[in-house]
């Protein structure tokens, strides 16, 4: 039966610290660009005049977006409501064609 020295237990524990702190640290950045990429396709549907669906909390909404406010809503409208306000922040994704 082989005994592992200590440091060899120390160094693969290090290891494994400095890997979960790195996939947070890229977890982070890819979160900070989810905002950005959903502003994006607002406005590329705004100016494409465009329908698209937004879902919110496990709902559905769909218009045309009339109205962006950068980081903290976007205005919509449809057949049924002349105006819709969703923060940006409560989307969690969007559908366009």
């Amino acid at each position: 039966m082989s005994h592992r020295p200590p440091q060899s237990f120390a160094a693969r524990r290090t290891l494994a610290v400095l890997a979960l702190a790195l996939a947070a640290a890229s977890a982070t950045v890819v979160a900070a660009d989810v905002p950005k990429g959903i502003e994006q396709a607002l406005v590329a549907a705004q100016q494409d005049k465009r329908g698209i669906t937004l879902y919110v909390g496990g709902q559905t909404i769909g218009g045309a977006v009339t109205k962006i406010e950068p980081g903290q809503w976007v205005e919509l409208k449809n057949q049924t409501m002349s105006r819709i306000v969703v923060r940006i922040d409560r989307i969690d994704a969007i559908a366009a064609p």
